[in-house]
């Protein structure tokens, strides 16, 4: 049993990120989701602290993903909602479902902990060069006749995946500040267990008089995590996803598994091309950024893995 870093820094809350997929692995079967948010929320009481809060930001990829293919089915009919709205949606919906399964799990562990979903606005710059750059995809893949007519129609911006189709593609601005970062930290900070920034949280801009307007974007999930985490001066920063720990060489003859690194070390390994900006990357970066930013260890590991993870025999450990 090894030492957890949290264990040092008394009531400070943590914060724990987990990917959309966490909840819903096959996007054919939502019903799914409910039975995977009941094992998510068992596993969460191995982390729950006896005496501080928690902070979990979920991601909501394959649910947006779905909703989009209802946008599309029903598009002659329904005005189509802007992206920030179904970004909305799905924090009610995931933040409903996790919330449901974390009072029930906490109940018959006999813990008396407060539970509530924020849908969470998260401000970005409309000057971010993301913004001009559209790299993020979302929604369905479409033949190459129907997503070159929706690109044009639609005014979408587009990108073709070799041997699947065409598209859509938003920008994915860096976050900025958390509108309700106040009642999450308030509530954190007394005991309770939070579900808030799901998605990366409701892309606003705000103008210089404070008014917020929607933004057509999506925010990467774990960034806006690693921001709460260091304005919560989080106690521990947790990222969970399909994988036990991070590797070298993912996915070759020669992958070769990491336990722990310093953040100065993942650094050269993201500069090599060793994490994928869509996939581990973000991950990685944002642990570091914990890790440099307050001085403590970040994990990355799975559901399934985390139990091994706190043992020391499963995980990646990011530190300063």
């Amino acid at each position: 049993m090894i030492e957890l870093p949290w264990e040092k820094t008394g009531d400070q809350p943590l914060v724990l990120a987990f990917g959309g997929n966490a909840l819903l692995p096959d996007p054919d079967d939502p019903a799914a989701a409910e039975q995977r948010a009941v094992e998510f929320a068992e596993a969460l009481l191995l982390l729950l602290p006896e005496h501080a809060g928690l902070v979990l930001v979920h991601g909501n990829g394959p649910q947006v993903g779905s909703l989009l293919l209802r946008v599309e089915a029903t598009r002659d009919e329904i005005a189509a909602e802007p992206l920030d709205v179904l970004v909305a949606q799905t924090q009610g919906s995931i933040g409903y479902l996790l919330a449901r399964a974390l009072r029930n799990s906490l109940l018959a562990a006999g813990r008396e902990v407060e539970v509530a979903t924020v849908v969470t606005q998260v401000v970005v710059d409309p000057n971010d060069p993301a913004m001009l750059n559209p790299t993020k995809p979302v929604g369905p893949f479409y033949s190459d006749d129907k997503g070159t007519a929706l690109a044009e129609s639609q005014g979408w911006d587009t990108v073709e995946i070799p041997g699947r189709g065409i598209r859509r593609v938003v920008p994915s601005p860096l976050p900025k500040d958390v509108i309700e970062l106040h009642t999450i930290a308030d509530s954190a900070g007394h005991g309770h267990l939070m579900v808030a920034g799901g998605g990366g949280g409701i892309p606003v801009r705000r103008d210089e008089d404070g008014t917020l307007h929607g933004v057509e974007a999506v925010i990467d999930k774990d960034r806006t995590a690693a921001l709460l985490a260091e304005a919560l001066d989080a106690g521990g920063f947790i990222i969970l996803t399909e994988v036990g720990h991070a590797s070298r060489s993912f996915g070759t003859p020669e992958e070769e598994p990491i336990y722990s690194m310093t953040a100065d070390e993942a650094d050269v390994l993201l500069a090599a091309g060793e994490f994928p900006p869509g996939s581990m990357g973000p991950k990685i970066e944002s642990c570091a950024q914990y890790a440099r930013a307050l001085g403590r260890p970040a994990l990355i590991s799975s559901v399934d893995a985390l139990p091994d993870a706190l043992e020391g025999r499963d995980g990646t450990w990011i530190t300063p």
